[in-house]
């Protein structure tokens, strides 16, 4: 059940409104703003944990006490010898409990945006 919620978290954090043609309101915002460099990292920050509290609530009734933690730090990536890159990577963590049966639960993942890469 675990592996089940973890996969649907993944799924919701990677994909954008309307990506699902089933439920226009089944993803997350991470894609509106995967390319805003204006914003604060606070906001981007607030913005992202919101989305996706407000999307698990919604579309993950399989946990209870959802939180959901987000940090965003910049990152250097080594792409090959001669060229390197920075990108803003989102660590996201999410914790609640399992209903049926009431087993803590949580889950990690970090992926970089700008564009949006694992």
């Amino acid at each position: 059940m675990s592996d089940s919620i973890a996969n649907n978290i993944h799924l919701i954090a990677t994909s954008y409104f309307g990506e699902c043609t089933f439920d226009d309101s089944y993803g997350c915002s991470i894609w509106n703003i995967d390319f805003d460099n204006l914003k604060s990292t606070n906001k981007l920050k607030s913005l992202i944990e919101e989305s996706l509290i407000d999307s698990l609530k919604i579309h993950e009734k399989r946990l209870t006490h959802v939180r959901v933690s987000v940090r965003i730090k910049q990152e250097e990536l080594n792409l090959n010898e001669q060229s390197n890159r920075i990108k803003k990577r989102v660590d996201i963590n999410v914790k609640g409990k399992i209903k049926k049966i009431d087993e803590d639960f949580s889950y990690i993942e970090h992926f970089f945006i700008g564009p949006l890469s694992y």
